[in-house]
């Protein structure tokens, strides 16, 4: 089945040709007939820290923006008004790279910052049509504790999700999510490793499908090896990152719900485990850092792939 898999894959996929955030997005183009009229797109990558990832996430923004209409992005792990981003990418006021200094560590990357700067060119450019961030206003969340839910990542997740309707029903806006697989999936409900015992419980992005139905759309990023940023093996075989990245593709786009043979539709289907890194992370203990509890069809509306990773670049302080 694998090589049949591996196969379909290479017949069906569309090649990404480029990672470079500013080269026109030709190549990505076939994702819009997958978003058609969403109202939440999550990007969802299975790690923070690698620059692929995080510049692969950043084109899928501008094409968002550009050809759809988005008009209210959320980036998930810090408030962009409290750290002062919000009223950067309005305004022009500040230093991005001193204010990302301020934001939770995993925002503070080259990366990132090309992003915020890209959203003002773009808020100049539009004055009239801006693109706003999410404002994840602690006040949004004081009912959670009425809820019968645990405390710690069951109600997180929850919070998320209500953040991100809460901020859709205010503004009425077109919204790009991007965080981390283990929130963005349509888990219902996924498991968490390693922990001890795994968390299994819903997460946010099973909260905005039940909200938005067809209207949210799950775009999981995964990758094959590399470096992010400490060395990480192949995967294990049984991990769908393992077929995945077997293909001759160094990067590509895939649908996982198109039409196939039986036995490629029963692949896509299947429960699977697939790598999650983050916060942290034992090479020695590669396998044990997976998400599982559904299948890639489940999970994910398109996964884009990316067989070799190499570090996120770190902020650096010194100015331009």
């Amino acid at each position: 089945m694998t090589e049949m898999v591996t196969r379909w894959i290479e017949d069906h996929a569309h090649r990404l040709t480029t990672l470079d955030p500013e080269a026109p997005l030709t190549d990505l183009l076939p994702l819009l007939d997958i978003v058609r009229d969403a109202k939440v797109v999550a990007i969802g990558a299975s790690t923070r820290q690698s620059h692929e990832l995080s510049a692969l996430s950043h084109r899928i923004v501008r094409l968002l923006v550009e050809e759809r209409g988005f008009r209210s992005l959320a980036i998930e792990g810090d408030n962009p008004s409290s750290v002062g981003l919000d009223e950067y990418i309005r305004t022009g006021a500040g230093d991005p790279r001193a204010l990302l200094a301020g934001a939770r560590s995993f925002w503070q990357t080259e990366e990132i910052l090309d992003v915020v700067r890209w959203t003002r060119s773009f808020n100049r450019r539009h004055p009239d049509d801006p693109v706003r961030f999410v404002d994840t206003a602690p006040a949004a969340r004081e009912h959670l504790a009425q809820l019968s839910l645990p405390d710690g990542l069951a109600r997180i997740e929850l919070g998320l999700a209500e953040d991100t309707i809460r901020w859709h029903e205010h503004t009425a806006d077109k919204i790009v999510y991007w965080g981390g697989l283990a929130h963005t999936v349509n888990g219902t409900p996924r498991t968490v490793s390693p922990s001890s015992p795994p968390m299994t419980h819903r997460n946010a992005g099973s909260y905005l499908r039940e909200r938005f139905g067809a209207g949210y759309v799950s775009i999981g990023l995964t990758f094959h090896h590399g470096l992010a940023p400490g060395p990480v093996p192949e995967p294990p075989a049984e991990f769908a990152d393992a077929i995945l990245g077997g293909t001759a593709l160094d990067a590509y786009l895939l649908d996982p719900r198109a039409d196939g043979q039986a036995a490629v539709r029963a692949w896509f289907t299947t429960p699977t485990r697939t790598r999650l890194l983050g916060p942290h992370y034992d090479p020695a203990d590669d396998a044990a850092h997976h998400l599982s509890g559904g299948s890639l069809a489940d999970w994910c509306d398109a996964v884009l792939q990316v067989r070799e990773v190499t570090p996120a670049r770190l902020l650096s302080h010194t100015g331009d």
